[in-house]
Parts: C-alpha cells; structure tokens; sequence
C-alpha cells in the first residue's frame, strides 16, 4: 500500500452513488487511566447529511455515546462540526484537534440495566506517528473481491498511526489522556453497511513518542461474493510493508458472536510472518447488541502482544445475520 500525499486529506470529488460519503474515523486509548474513544463523521452530500458517533471508554466497563444527525448537502473537510463537536485538521496527515461536547448516553457493558445521561467533554490532540498510507481508487474499477468493496465500502481509503494527548470529561470528572495511542482512518466512495458479507478491521499500536518511532499495523480483511479482500500495512523500523493476508482464530463469548480473544498471524507481500495475540478488554455493543438488526459492528477494544511488546488498538468485527440471528458467515 502505498504513501499518499497531502492533498487527500481534503475532500475528494463527489460521485453520483446516492450512498457517496467521506468519512473521518478516530480512536485512541490510555491503559494508565483507562480511557479512550472511537469516534466518526461522516458526510453524505447526495443524501443531505453529516452525521458524527462519538463513544468514549470510560474506566472499567462503562461507555458513553453521543450520536447527532445534521442538515449538509456540500462538502467540508479542514473544520467539521456536528452536534456540538468539533473535528479540525490542524495540519494534513500530521494533527488533528479534536474537541467540544455535550449529553451523552452512559452504559455499563457488564449490565442490563438502562444508562443515564451524561455531560461529555473532549479536547484532544492526534499528532501523526508515520506517513499516512493507503489509495485513492477514484479512476479505477478493479477487479473480482476488490470490485465488490469498491461498491459498498468506498474506492479510497488512508489509515494513519498516531500520539494523543489532551483530556477526556464526563460529569465533572477529568481524565487525562498522557499515554494514548490510536490509528485515524478516512474513507470515500459509496458506503452501504449492509453491503459486505463480513469483515475484521484492526487497529494495533506498539509505542512511540516521535515520528517514525514504534510499530504499528492496520488493515482489514472483507468477505465479498467474490471471496475475501485482505488489505493493510505494517509499520515498523521506519517503513512500511503491505499486508497479503490476515490469519485469524478467534475466541467467542457465550452469545457465539461477541470476540473475547484472538490470534492474529499477518503475512506481508515477501512472506514474512507476525503473530499477534489480542485480549478483548470490552466491545460496544457486543451482547447488548439490537437482535432485530441484521447488520452489527463490534468494535472490540483490544490488548495486543507482538514479541516482547505490549499495546492497545481495535479488533472490529462486522456481522451480517440471517432471519435465525445467525452470522451469515461464520465467525473464523
């Protein structure tokens, strides 16, 4: 995969797709105070909208999520705001500012219980740790599974590793984000979340302070009707190596659905092997899921160990269900 430059930072031409979006993802976490988020504007101008999720980890297993709609037909790209939050490019592909607030839904993953509002605060700074990589496939069809996902998932795609710092609030309690690490992604190009038959999106980040510094992987693996599409890099030493294929067994909680573990083993384009071990901390929603929804994404917080090193990131898990609430396609 290769580098991109700066200018796809910006917004990229609008297509006729009525699903066309350009969608900016985030997320980050501490260990030292147990604290994080994943969050997501995305910008549908043939259908009108602008819509942002932000959900925050919370000490132990209590989330919060805030979810706002708005009116936008144009597109925007270096200053987005919606419902009260605020997402500013800084500095293409190096820093992002991430801040503002308001009422959030807070929810004990581990209860069954409904959740209260709360006051929600972010002020947070994403400083890139590597290039951003990917590619812009506007121009171009493709071919068999790369086709398919280019209908439903978006032709271009950068993912990018990165530092936080700032802070993170919620009812009047402050926590600071001091040791936070986190990947940033922006897609564009048709997005129809009902489209793909599966797919295991990672998130995974080893250290560093400065450019250039630690390892990081990102990528996914996406099931098509013409089979699986494995995409993705890894960063370390200073450089980047495609990814050619993801090896995944994963553990599941008593639901037969929501991932617990995994084992990872990542193949790059000369062969070479990375075995990861993932310990999933908590997902949203995972058991607490809605059963009369056909499509659910896990976004599993994960504890990652590669070698001697130990790090944080995301394993996400999209499912489609039949009418029994069966996967449609097995979970490996």
């Amino acid at each position: 995969m290769p580098a991109l430059d700066a200018r796809h930072d910006y917004s990229h031409p609008v297509e006729g797709d009525q699903a066309w979006s350009e969608s900016y993802y985030f997320n980050c976490y501490d260990p030292v105070t147990d604290t994080g988020l994943f969050t997501r504007i995305g910008i549908r101008p043939n259908e009108g909208t602008m819509d942002v999720g932000l959900t925050v980890w919370l000490p132990g297993t209590r989330i919060a999520r805030r979810r706002v709609v708005r009116d936008c037909t144009e597109m925007i790209d270096t200053d987005l705001e919606v419902g009260g939050l605020r997402y500013q490019m800084i500095e293409p592909l190096r820093e992002w500012h991430l801040s503002g607030g308001g009422d959030a839904l807070v929810t004990d993953l581990d209860s069954e219980a409904p959740g209260g509002i709360a006051t929600l605060g972010i002020d947070l700074r994403f400083e890139a740790l590597a290039p951003a990589v990917g590619a812009d496939g506007q121009g171009s069809t493709g071919a068999g599974a790369s086709a398919r996902a280019r209908d439903v998932v978006g032709k271009g795609h950068l993912e990018q590793p990165g530092r936080w710092t700032g802070s993170i609030s919620a009812d009047g309690v402050t926590y600071g984000m001091g040791d936070a690490r986190g990947n940033r992604d922006k897609s564009w190009g048709p997005r129809r979340w009902s489209g793909p038959r599966m797919w295991r999106w990672f998130s995974i980040n080893f250290g560093g302070d400065e450019f250039g510094e630690g390892v990081h992987l990102g990528g996914i693996r996406i099931g098509t009707d013409d089979g699986d599409l494995h995409r993705g890099w890894v960063y370390e030493d200073g450089r980047f190596r495609s990814i050619r294929q993801w090896d995944i067994r994963t553990e599941l909680e008593e639901d037969g659905v929501t991932h617990r573990a995994l084992d990872v083993v990542v193949t790059d384009k000369d062969g070479e092997a990375y075995e990861l071990h993932g310990e999933v901390l908590r997902v949203e929603p995972g058991r607490r899921r809605d059963p009369s929804q056909p499509t659910v994404v896990n976004e599993g917080l994960t504890r990652w160990t590669y070698r001697d090193l130990t790090g944080y990131g995301i394993a996400e898990y999209l499912h489609q269900f039949d009418r029994t609430g069966t996967p449609i396609v097995a979970i490996e």
